[in-house]
């Protein structure tokens, strides 16, 4: 299972790209050759960017819905709107579309977020906001999800 670690700042260039920092890339190498998924995120005004492999077995989660229902369908739809297949250059670049950049409201100053096994892409700015808001809800948001789990097979708490 793909576990991507960090946030990482860089910049995007003018025509969309930008270069994905060391450790990062190093982190994607074994993803590198099978291409990458780049789509609007659900829930923020940011993208996420799926390994082939990660994108693949989202895929064959949502192809078990079934299309007769309209919610699954108008679903389908809206989660996959807008969805590019993209790839990392020998020079470690990938090129954002035009119209992700625009949904992002991406400028020059990135922040790529790990989130387990994706890599989120942010407008710096924004991003630092959507950290920075709620702290205390973040407290009661971390108990809530994480504080029923009891099976620790490492003994890490």
């Amino acid at each position: 299972m793909l576990n991507i670690t960090g946030t990482y700042e860089c910049k995007m260039d003018a025509k969309g790209r930008l270069m994905l920092p060391t450790a990062l890339k190093k982190q994607l190498a074994p993803e590198l050759q099978d291409g990458f998924v780049v789509k609007r995120a659900v829930f923020n005004s940011c993208l996420e960017l799926y390994p082939m492999a990660q994108w693949d077995l989202l895929m064959q989660r949502m192809n078990k819905l079934n299309r007769f229902n309209k919610k699954n369908n108008d679903f389908i739809r809206k989660f996959t709107a807008g969805v590019k297949i993209v790839e990392i250059d020998t020079a470690g670049r990938l090129l954002v579309p035009k119209d992700l950049v625009e949904f992002a409201q991406l400028e020059k100053e990135i922040v790529l977020s790990s989130a387990i096994n994706i890599v989120e892409i942010w407008d710096k700015e924004s991003y630092e906001n959507i950290i920075a808001a709620g702290g205390e809800d973040f407290e009661n948001q971390a108990q809530e999800v994480m504080g029923d789990i009891m099976e620790i097979p490492d003994g890490l708490s």
